[in-house]
């Protein structure tokens, strides 16, 4: 297993981010719940150059997050733990299982019903949310599993960033929609034609954004796409690719996500509360996020290991396993960010925030307590290779 010194330097990012983010989240969640709820929940909403505040954070900052999402997903692609088909095969595999499982649950409760959109909500995995807690168990941690929970949520998100361009785009523009292709695909040839010059991709990159957002498809798609246009060369210190990595890992961390946490969670919560966790979209929710992720996870990695096509880390057993799929239940940030786009009504998105909220903290206490049992008892060895296919 190949840990990169840009994944190690992602990982310190997300695992420090994840701890920002919980606090930015209950001082977000107890500012809206004082006297001065009218005045914080309002600044959101003020409106600069026709979008409000937290429009400009939905689709411009965010497009930075998920643009750091495709750069660290196409390093572990070429250079990281993904550039093995052999080793990668669990994790993916784990991902689309910890995808379809929740999707599935979510249905149950609410296929036929108003609320049937928002089945991409218990899909995804918030990584900084999960490495955070993970990181909380200290050194007894194996790499193995470090690797594997960040790329399990990493290519959770792809298939979350693969849903919102097919099934979350509406009204969709072919004409802007072309625009933003054809400055794509120039990046592209300017990448084949190996011109490296950090400067050429940037401003393209933001006239892509452009476009894509006056298209329909949703905007943040438009990170993704600069993260894959993007120089990378040999990945090293050099290339495009790794210094705008190593440039967003902070502000991402520490700016872009607290500041998406503290704009979507200022909820008033009023009395009765609790009677909106007990509806088909809540109990589709938390029951896809708590129970549907580590379901998935593990019977997918069980089938595909049984069958042969991938093997487990050395230093990793079951058990290991079942504690990182219930971290990964930790929707929060992406699960939110689903819920905007699945939900127009404001009582529907309150009630999926509450539940991605109530489901995230059963998720991370859960998550804590069964692998702090398991370390525990059996301190993970410090190996990081995996064991040969019999």
């Amino acid at each position: 297993m190949k840990v990169t010194k840009l994944f190690t330097e992602f990982f310190s990012s997300e695992k420090s981010g994840g701890l920002v983010l919980i606090i930015c989240t209950m001082f977000s969640l107890a500012l809206a719940n004082t006297a001065f709820q009218n005045t914080y929940v309002n600044f959101w909403t003020l409106s600069f150059q026709g979008h409000t505040i937290i429009q400009w954070i939905n689709d411009g900052l965010m497009a930075i997050f998920f643009l750091l999402i495709g750069l660290e997903l196409e390093r572990e692609i070429y250079a990281g733990e993904l550039s093995n088909i052999r080793n990668a095969l669990l994790p993916t595999i784990a991902a689309v299982g910890g995808v379809l499982v929740p999707a599935a649950i979510y249905l149950l409760f609410n296929y036929g019903t108003t609320t049937q959109s928002g089945a991409g909500i218990p899909m995804a995995t918030d990584i900084a949310f999960a490495i955070g807690m993970l990181a909380l168990l200290g050194s007894r941690v194996p790499a193995s599993l470090k690797v594997f929970l960040t790329a399990l949520a990493v290519i959770d998100d792809l298939c979350a960033i693969i849903i919102i361009a097919i099934f979350y785009s509406s009204g969709i523009s072919f004409i802007y929609l072309g625009l933003a292709i054809i400055i794509f695909l120039l990046m592209c040839l300017c990448n084949r034609l190996k011109l490296m010059s950090f400067w050429l991709y940037i401003p393209a990159g933001i006239l892509m954004w452009y476009f894509m957002l006056l298209s329909g498809v949703h905007a943040t798609i438009a990170g993704v796409l600069l993260a894959f246009a993007i120089p990378f060369g040999n990945g090293d210190e050099r290339t495009p690719s790794w210094r705008l990595q190593h440039v967003l890992h902070k502000p991402v961390a520490f700016l872009i996500v607290p500041l998406f946490a503290m704009a979507n969670t200022a909820i008033m919560i009023k009395s009765g509360w609790h009677l909106s966790l007990v509806t088909r979209e809540a109990a589709g929710i938390i029951i896809g996020l708590v129970m549907g992720k580590p379901l998935g996870i593990l019977l997918f990695s069980f089938v595909a290991v049984k069958l042969g096509a991938c093997v487990l880390p050395r230093d990793l057993r079951w058990k290991h396993l079942l504690g990182a799929g219930l971290l990964a239940g930790i929707g929060f940030t992406m699960s939110i960010f689903v819920t905007l786009l699945a939900f127009k009504n404001e009582q529907d998105i309150d009630i999926a925030k509450m539940a991605i909220i109530a489901a995230s903290i059963i998720a991370s206490v859960a998550g804590l307590v069964v692998l702090n049992f398991i370390l525990s008892k059996q301190p993970a060895e410090n190996s990081h290779e995996y064991n040969e296919a019999e």
